[in-house]
C-alpha cells in the first residue's frame, strides 16, 4: 500500500477515533462477503457504520485520541463498528455475533472510556437513544396529564352529584300523586 493511502487511511481513523460517541471493536475470521455485507447493511440502518481495518494503521490512528486505550485490541482479522448514538453499534454488533460466531466483540471504547467486551454487551442491551428520548417525554408529560385529570375531577364529580339530584328529583315528581 502506497504510503500516501495509509496516510489518507490513519487520518480517516483518527477522524472517528476522536469525534465518535462509540467504537466497538470486533474480530472476524471466516466472515464471508455476502455476511459482511450483510453486516453492513444492518449497521447503516440502525446510524452505524462497520469499517475493517489494518491493526498497525489503526494503532497508529488511536495515538493522541480518546480512543487511545483501545489500541491494544487491534490484532487478528479487526474492525470497527462506530455511530455517535452511543448505543447503536453496539446494539448491531453484539446482536449480529450471537448470531455468527465468524464475529467476536472484542471491546470499545464510550467517549474516551475503554471498554471490555462485558461492558459492551450491557451497552447493547440499554434501549436506543430515541427510546430514552421518548421515555423522558412521557414521564414529563405524565404528571401534566395527572394534574389536568385532578383539576378536572371536582368538576366531573360535582356534575354527577347535581345530575344524581336531579334524577332524583325527576323520580320523585314523577312517582308523587296528583290532584
Amino acid at each position: 500500500m502506497e504510503r500516501l493511502r495509509k496516510e489518507e487511511i490513519v487520518e480517516a481513523l483518527r477522524a472517528i477515533f476522536e469525534n465518535t460517541n462509540l467504537v466497538v471493536v470486533t474480530q472476524f475470521s471466516g466472515l464471508s462477503v455476502a455476511e459482511a455485507s450483510d453486516l453492513r447493511r444492518q449497521m447503516r440502518a440502525a446510524g452505524a457504520t462497520f469499517r475493517v481495518t489494518k491493526n498497525r494503521l489503526a494503532k497508529r490512528a488511536a495515538e493522541g485520541t480518546p480512543c487511545a486505550a483501545i489500541s491494544e485490541l487491534f490484532t487478528g482479522s479487526s474492525a470497527i463498528a462506530y455511530s455517535d448514538d452511543p448505543v447503536a453499534a453496539a446494539k448491531v454488533a453484539v446482536a449480529y455475533a450471537k448470531a455468527n460466531e465468524k464475529l467476536i466483540v472484542v471491546g470499545g471504547a464510550l467517549g474516551g472510556t475503554a471498554l471490555d467486551r462485558g461492558e459492551v454487551r450491557s451497552l447493547a442491551e440499554l434501549p436506543s437513544l430515541d427510546v430514552l428520548r421518548a421515555r423522558l417525554i412521557g414521564l414529563l408529560n405524565a404528571p401534566a396529564t395527572k394534574i389536568a385529570a385532578v383539576l378536572n375531577a371536582p368538576a366531573s364529580q360535582l356534575a354527577r352529584v347535581l345530575n344524581a339530584y336531579a334524577e332524583q328529583g325527576e323520580s320523585a315528581s314523577g312517582s308523587a300523586p296528583t290532584d
